[in-house]
């Protein structure tokens, strides 16, 4: 059975109305606190990292026969440090630096998916409206089944349109004109798939894509995300096209064959440049990165970006599931399965220890990248190399465990709200006799039918017997703002409480557990 869809959670978030008119801002609670970092010493602990990482990225490059290869590691938002090893040139030793060129082959795909967003925030389309409406030529397009629903937009964002997966062919097609595109779209696409069902890797989507996008801003794709989204962050040295760039910039790409480094021909710009044609490099997608980073955490703050931070996290949300590694190792060796899932142009994770990554990895005739972030944790690393298919993704789980377990960091701490802990202290004078509790007015309607207070206050009581004398009533740690847990410390054991709150204002404790827990 093929992969099926995670619940388009956000589907009625993503339609918007067809106007150009701004959006009025949203009614929002004003005293929200977003979660912040603890340590302010955080990127100072990293730096015991960063020869490390040099380390990691150099063997990598050296064992896999890399010609050239640069990275770059991303820390609040800002380029940390960087660095590169071999040559972009092998004929002519040209050095790998932040600052040469690479093309990124697929990592571009969320460029596109970028793009696509910011004209549905405009008002120019939806997520869910059919592409043919911008594709008139997939009017006749036949799908798998008679019971098959029109693919969309978002179809196409997160390869779940029911074509097939498209590597390497789709890496040849790079520099196909519009009307090479539109005339195997009128020629007919076979189908892996009904649409809306499985994640099928597709190329030839993303390609869909910028057709669209060229439609609805009317101008070529390539020109609308230089100037709606690369311009406006700074990313001034980034091209499409490799005749634009440079020669002492500009990376050559390689296949080793043989004992030597045979040079593949660069690809020119075309209409597939939408899903692996952008040339940049470590320190112009530096600050690409360094917005997704920012779109964490949500905040009242201004909102200054060229896409909205809500769309951007919107971005790097699971839209279809992908895989279960359900032995899947860590950079250390240890079995840590990982659940991954694909949002609009970008990879998720989820792996046993809880941590969530984003990224996307890229490959192409001559070349292979990838770049990947961890949301909650601030930082993210990026990785070129000039190399066929070079495979960069097991070196950036690398370093990311490394620059975690040295800097010590720890995710983003979420400050209690004001409600959790009202109510924190109102149930404190309660215990362990739950006196007048009925009557205290902060229980939902469903507790006490769920639980008599008499019961309540026998689990309390016996607990109590065991735990001896309450020395301290603990922090509360809250998993968001109505819901969070604290200790009771006893002389003898611990008691965690724990409880959430309705969706009622003023919210209401409607669950309430206590357990014993190991000192």
């Amino acid at each position: 059975m093929k992969p099926l869809f995670i619940a388009c959670l956000f589907a009625a978030y993503s339609a918007c109305a067809q106007s150009s008119t701004k959006p009025a801002p949203v009614a929002h609670v004003t005293t929200y606190q977003p979660p912040t970092f603890a340590d302010a010493d955080r990127l100072k602990k990293l730096e015991a990292a960063f020869p490390i990482v040099e380390k990691l990225y150099r063997d990598r490059a050296e064992q896999h026969h890399y010609p050239g290869l640069a990275f770059g590691i991303v820390v609040d938002g800002k380029l940390v440090y960087s660095g590169g090893t071999g040559y972009t040139d092998v004929a002519n030793k040209t050095a790998a630096t932040p600052k040469s060129l690479f093309r990124i082959a697929s990592m571009s795909k969320s460029v596109t998916t970028m793009a696509i967003l910011k004209l549905r925030d405009e008002g120019k389309l939806r997520l869910d409206d059919p592409a043919e409406l911008y594709i008139p030529e997939l009017k006749t397009h036949k799908y798998l089944t008679a019971d098959a629903p029109r693919l969309t937009i978002r179809n196409l964002m997160t390869h779940s349109a029911g074509f097939p997966e498209d590597n390497p062919w789709g890496d040849r097609q790079l520099a196909d004109s519009d009307a090479d595109l539109l005339a195997l779209i009128k020629g007919g696409i076979s189908n892996a798939n009904a649409p809306a069902v499985a994640y099928e890797y597709s190329n030839l989507g993303f390609a869909m894509l910028g057709r669209i996008i060229t439609v609805v801003s009317g101008k070529p794709y390539q020109q609308y995300i230089t100037d709606a989204i690369l311009k406006p962050l700074g990313m001034n040295d980034t091209q499409w096209e490799y005749t634009r760039v440079p020669a002492s910039q500009l990376a050559h790409g390689y296949r080793w064959q043989e004992g030597q480094w045979l040079e593949e021909p660069l690809l020119h710009d075309g209409s597939y440049g939408a899903m692996g044609g952008l040339i940049t490099s470590i320190e112009d997608f530096s600050k690409y990165v360094a917005l997704h980073l920012a779109a964490w955490p949500p905040r009242n703050e201004a909102d200054n970006g060229p896409v909205k931070r809500s769309s951007v996290r919107e971005m790097q949300q699971p839209w279809v599931f992908s895989g279960m590694a359900a032995q899947a190792r860590n950079s250390a060796g240890q079995i840590c399965p990982v659940t991954s899932g694909y949002g609009y142009g970008l990879g998720w994770s989820h792996s046993c220890t809880g941590r969530v990554s984003v990224g996307h990895s890229g490959g192409l005739p001559g070349f292979g990248s990838q770049w990947r972030i961890l949301p909650d944790y601030g930082i993210g690393v990026i990785a070129y190399g000039n190399l066929t298919y070079a495979g960069l993704g097991s070196v950036n789980s690398a370093v990311l465990d490394t620059l975690v377990a040295i800097g010590k960091l720890q995710p983003r701490q979420l400050p209690v709200s004001s409600i959790l802990a009202q109510r924190k202290a109102e149930l404190v004078k309660l215990l362990p006799d739950w006196t007048n509790a009925e009557a205290s007015g902060i229980f939902a309607e469903n507790f006490f039918p769920d639980k008599s207070v008499a019961l309540r206050r026998k689990t309390v009581q016996d607990l109590y017997a065991k735990a001896g004398k309450i020395q301290r009533v603990g922090e509360l740690i809250p998993e968001n703002q109505l819901r969070g847990h604290f200790l009771l410390e006893g002389e003898k054991a611990n008691i965690d409480v724990f409880f959430t709150l309705t969706p009622e204002n003023p919210a209401l404790i409607q669950q309430l557990d206590f357990r014993e827990v190991s000192r």
